[in-house]
């Protein structure tokens, strides 16, 4: 049974890095193409140009249907030629244990960008939390190597800046399939963006270093999901769909906005044989 898909971390690489997969194998899909040039064919020989034929949305969210597939079916071939590969190479050279205190190191540097959603999202006492949270983890826990949650430690709270434009009232907007960093919408890209700048650490630290951590974010985040994105790729009858409709699902129970537990990989309501 494959592996629910991870939460959301919070740089824009590592959520497309992990859902930057796609669509070019669909069932469905080939059969279009199949018809579209037989209608090329029969408008060649009859001397009219071939209709052109509009594909309507599948789903009332996501009115840009087809350039999204179309940057779906890039990052296809990104994750096939690079992502997936140093992903595996990823896990092949680093032991679980040293995978585990990379992850921990990362999102202890993320906690003041919770801390601060807390604060904007009216959570005083859960921004006191995070804080404390990272004072412990970054000294008595090695740098944030070791989470002392497990301890008795102060517990994370997974707050971002998309999560609280939807406190304030922004609706989601239209579903974006974005290049590399895969599934979103205009708020929570837009959130994406504003918790770099939201996080004192990264004004901190050399522009090369930020850039450095958030490819291991990205790449982290790839080899959690190798298998789980392997079975949505082989087993789906629509890959994008599948997509879509589980990073929805996903977000939603995130924003509370459905009281569904994990998600099932294998749960594909979006996903219609076409």
């Amino acid at each position: 049974m494959p592996r629910p898909i991870t939460q959301r971390p919070i740089t824009l690489l590592a959520l497309l890095l992990a859902t930057g997969l796609a669509a070019c194998a669909q069932p469905g899909r080939e059969a279009r193409l199949a018809s579209n040039s037989a209608s090329r064919i029969a408008s060649d020989a009859a001397g009219t140009a071939p209709p052109v034929v509009v594909q309507a949305p599948t789903d009332p969210s996501d009115p840009l249907e087809a350039s999204n597939r179309r940057v779906l079916d890039f990052n296809l071939r990104l994750d096939d030629a690079v992502l997936r590969p140093v992903a595996v190479v990823y896990r092949d050279s680093l032991g679980n244990w040293t995978r585990t205190r990379i992850r921990n190191l990362l999102a202890n540097l993320n906690e003041p960008t919770a801390a601060a959603n807390s604060l904007l999202q009216g959570r005083p006492q859960e921004a006191a939390t995070t804080a404390l949270r990272f004072v412990f983890n970054s000294t008595a826990g090695l740098g944030g190597m070791f989470d002392l949650e497990q301890f008795g430690g102060p517990p994370r709270a997974r707050r971002d800046f998309g999560e609280t434009l939807h406190v304030w009232g922004l609706p989601d907007g239209p579903y974006l399939m974005v290049p590399v960093l895969g599934p979103s919408n205009p708020r929570e890209l837009t959130g994406s963006i504003a918790d770099g700048f939201m996080n004192p650490i990264n004004y901190l630290i050399p522009v090369g270093a930020n850039l450095g951590r958030g490819a291991v974010e990205g790449v982290d985040t790839r080899e959690r999901n190798i298998e789980t994105l392997d079975e949505i790729r082989t087993g789906s009858l629509d890959v994008y769909a599948r997509l879509r409709s589980l990073w929805q699902q996903h977000r939603d129970a995130e924003l509370g906005r459905t009281t569904a537990g994990a998600i099932d990989v294998l749960d594909d309501p979006g996903a219609t044989p076409r």
